[in-house]
């Protein structure tokens, strides 16, 4: 903004991990009494760009200028001493700390606790929010945790706040206090980078709009020069490797003659509310949202790993909603989790104890290492698993070969529907195809494939109708002739009309 003083200027900041560019020459500025929006999807590099503003993350090469002078160490500390300060999206309070102490930890200034005390109610007035200094932290919702986190970030004395999603677990009402604290930091020449994926917020509290589009900005300017239209058209991949290379024939189900296999119906827990859908035999549905969106959290209570508030899911007709994992594996549910290094695969054992841990049971005193080999070779030869000895250690393979080894997990349970939650998340491109058409090839034999994922190209390739989640809420079914990255993209972000 014409007048006021430059407070940060990154120009071309490169940052690669294991050879994976994530910024490619990033060009940044933000000015006194700015607040400029950055929207991006899923990896497009935000986290990233902000972690180097704060010094966590060291760039590969570019420069970081802070009230016009280039800073050559830069490291957190650096970061705090001139004002550049952070309110995580995930709250990172020390669990058995009361708020106050919470608060005053890292706190740049030589605040008295009583000074530091009254600054803190004083905040809290203003958003009028009614937290005891004296609280646990362990004791805190989630939403609560938020609260004290942006309060941490308000007590320091700020030239440059960046806040991550900020509004995630506030009420519209709590919502609408922030954006008036903003309005006064603003006011004070404090610059804000303001990380959402709500164009509503942007519009409303924004002076500049930045979209990041895999590691690089494609658009940035004044908030009035853009519509919701314009971001969402920035947001969209310009090209595709993917396209052309696979040829997935869309399946339309006649829901009035099948019957469905799962059947999900006013579905609410932590993240998501009131959630119905359906999917069908041979039918490959996804579940299309950004993260946080509430996708994961579904998946979990579907599968029995967290209980649901209320609702009811029904697999073949019989009801499976309060049952364990081992329950709901028994009656025919499989679940590929987001995290394979997690809580997908066991590293420090071999291929065949991976292949076979889901179908060992508790009452065998003794394991059948025959049947074990010929399981595992039948799934080593079916989705092509590349291996020298099945005794191994899996952690021996590469991601995508480790992926299809999870998979073959779950095919020997012999199950009625599969859940598949980011199934390509860290593989390779060559990986990433073996694994499409083993999806395909899943469904063509009949399988029910409940596809998560963040990469809207690759719903748009191989689903056959897609909900998508905003905000914890099912708020758009697409099927096979309207699923178009567009249109997707535009649901993820909650603004599809229909077409």
């Amino acid at each position: 903004m014409d007048g006021h003083r430059q407070l940060v200027n990154l120009e071309n900041i490169m940052k690669s991990f294991n050879q994976n560019a994530v910024l490619k020459g990033v060009s940044l500025e933000i000015n006194e009494s700015e607040v400029i929006s950055i929207i991006g999807g899923n990896g497009a590099g935000k986290s990233t760009l902000m972690k180097i503003l704060t010094g966590v993350y060291k760039p590969d090469s570019g420069t970081i200028r802070i009230g016009g002078e280039i800073v050559e160490s830069y490291n957190p500390h650096v970061a705090h001493v001139k004002g550049i300060y952070l309110v995580p999206q995930e709250p990172v309070l020390f669990p058995n700390m009361t708020i106050e102490q919470n608060l005053g930890i890292g706190h740049p200034g030589k605040l008295k606790k009583s000074e530091l005390r009254a600054k803190a109610k004083q905040l809290m007035e203003q958003l009028e929010w009614n937290l005891d200094l004296n609280r646990m932290a362990s004791s805190l919702s989630i939403a609560e945790q938020q609260q004290v986190e942006i309060i941490k970030g308000l007590l320091r004395d700020v030239k440059v706040l960046i806040l991550d999603e900020p509004t995630s677990s506030l009420t519209f009402a709590e919502t609408e206090k922030l954006f008036r604290i903003i309005e006064k930091l603003k006011a004070n020449g404090v610059g804000i980078f303001y990380i959402t994926h709500r164009l509503d917020e942007v519009f409303q509290i924004s002076t500049h709009a930045v979209i990041l589009r895999d590691g690089k900005v494609t658009l940035k300017g004044d908030i009035r020069e853009f519509t919701k239209d314009m971001l969402i058209q920035g947001l969209l991949p310009i090209d595709s490797e993917k396209k052309g290379k696979f040829s997935f024939v869309k399946r339309r189900v006649n829901r009035v003659k099948e019957e469905p296999v799962l059947q999900v119906r006013g579905l609410s827990g932590d993240g998501f509310r009131d959630i119905s859908f359906d999917v069908y035999r041979g039918e490959v549905v996804g579940l299309a949202g950004l993260v946080g969106a509430g996708r994961t959290e579904i998946a979990e209570a579907i599968y029995g790993i967290t209980k649901p508030y209320s609702g009811q899911v029904l697999l073949n007709g019989k009801d499976i909603t309060r049952l364990s994992v081992r329950e709901t594996i028994d009656q025919g549910l499989a679940y590929i989790p987001e995290d394979r290094f997690l809580n997908g695969i066991f590293s420090i054992t071999s291929i065949t104890n991976n292949v076979t841990a889901q179908i060992i049971r508790n009452d065998r005193f003794f394991l059948n290492r025959k049947l074990e080999r010929t399981v595992t070779d039948e799934y080593v030869s079916k989705l092509r698993i590349k291996i020298v000895d099945q005794e191994d250690e899996i952690r021996s393979l590469s991601g995508g070969n480790q992926q299809k080894v999870v998979i073959s997990r779950i095919l020997a349970t012999k199950p009625q529907l599969i859940i598949m939650d980011e199934p390509t998340r860290g593989i390779d491109a060559a990986a990433r195809s073996d694994i499409y058409n083993i999806i395909g090839q899943l469904r063509d034999e009949g399988y029910s494939i409940l596809l998560i994922s963040s990469d809207l190209e690759e719903i748009e390739l191989i689903c056959d109708r897609i909900y998508a989640i905003y905000r914890g809420r099912c708020n758009v079914c697409l099927e096979a002739d309207e699923i178009d990255v567009t249109n997707v993209m535009k649901a993820a972000f909650g603004t599809y009309e229909g077409v």
